[in-house]
């Protein structure tokens, strides 16, 4: 029994392949016929077809548009400094003078590689250009800022036990009033930015497993209404690959139709956010805008949805088809 049963299966997958290599045209015309006949079928029962397919759409949506608020934080943040460097605030009462000469010797020490001065003018036409309040320091009767050196050190002495290193000798001096280290907050972001992403990771994954469970779900239903029409075909001499191939095709169509529907919610749930966002952006003179999802994106946004319908079809196919055999 078992040799006759590999008989028969050998003899099916030959004359499966057979076709393909001798008529190689025949072959793919049958194949986009039943891909057109597969979404033919979807077509005329069109709202279980859109509500699985909005159903796919959906938690394909979720991590695209995470991963895109996330792509758009790094963008935000990718015009800030993220080489170590600190803002030493000099006292209220060093004299220009005094500040030159401190910025000189600072400048000379072999642990820096540059130094630049900000003064309190300087200081405070910038944050009245950044912070949006520039009508209530127009009503200051003269300046609170302090003068500012920016310090960049070596690139040696960039590691975080060398910067503080640093930063603790510039404190020694008795001209300054504080000096920050200003690399920390762009390793926190950094590191908040890091965890964000890997939990987008970990939510992409359970989502793409619900799709892969809609899907097959979905084939599953389809084969066992369709059940008398693979016994015949089987019965006049179907082949497994044959029976099979319109169920891969309907997933695929699935996959392919959610993560347009995907791709439509996150472009219209990102078009509502665009204008509020700029205007607040205008408020603090910037000219950030969201960003959208890029081609590249998208093409991988399509992609990933048509394998994850392609894989969860043939599962389930290759679960429940086997199991239907003329009796």
């Amino acid at each position: 029994m078992g040799k006759r049963r590999n008989q028969r299966v050998a003899r099916s997958r030959l004359q499966d392949w057979l076709p393909r290599l001798q008529h190689p045209r025949i072959y793919l015309q049958r194949h986009a016929q039943v891909a057109l006949d597969s979404l033919g079928r979807m077509y005329r029962n069109p709202l279980p077809s859109l509500m699985t397919a909005a159903v796919i759409g959906i938690a394909l949506a979720l991590p695209s548009s995470l991963y895109l608020l996330l792509d758009n934080l790094h963008r935000m943040s990718g015009s800030w400094d993220g080489q170590a460097s600190l803002s030493v605030f000099l006292k209220e009462k060093v004299p220009a003078a005094q500040r030159d000469a401190l910025a000189g010797r600072i400048r000379a020490w072999e642990e820096v590689a540059s130094l630049q001065v900000i003064t309190p003018e300087q200081a405070l036409d910038e944050f009245s250009t950044h912070s949006g309040f520039s009508t209530a320091l127009e009503a200051l009767d003269e300046n609170p800022l302090p003068a500012v050196l920016v310090v960049v050190p070596q690139t040696a002495h960039t590691g975080p036990a060398a910067a503080e290193a640093l930063q603790k000798k510039i404190k020694l001096l008795p001209e300054v009033e504080l000096a920050q280290l200003d690399l920390a907050w762009v390793q926190r972001l950094n590191a908040m930015i890091e965890i964000a992403r890997r939990g987008i990771l970990l939510i992409s994954a359970l989502l793409a497993l619900a799709v892969l469970l809609v899907i097959g779900n979905t084939i599953r239903l389809e084969i066992q209404n369709r059940h008398d029409e693979i016994v015949v075909t089987k019965l006049i001499g179907a082949t497994n690959p044959f029976v099979r191939r319109p169920f891969l095709y309907s997933g695929l169509w699935y996959g392919l139709l959610g993560a347009l529907l995907a791709w439509l919610l996150v472009s219209a749930g990102f078009w509502l956010l665009a204008e509020p966002v700029a205007a607040l952006a205008g408020l603090y003179q910037s000219d950030f805008t969201l960003q959208t999802l890029p081609l590249v994106t998208l093409g991988v946004l399509l992609a990933c949805g048509t394998l994850l319908g392609l894989l969860g079809s043939w599962l389930a196919v290759g679960r429940h088809l086997s199991a239907i055999e003329p009796s």
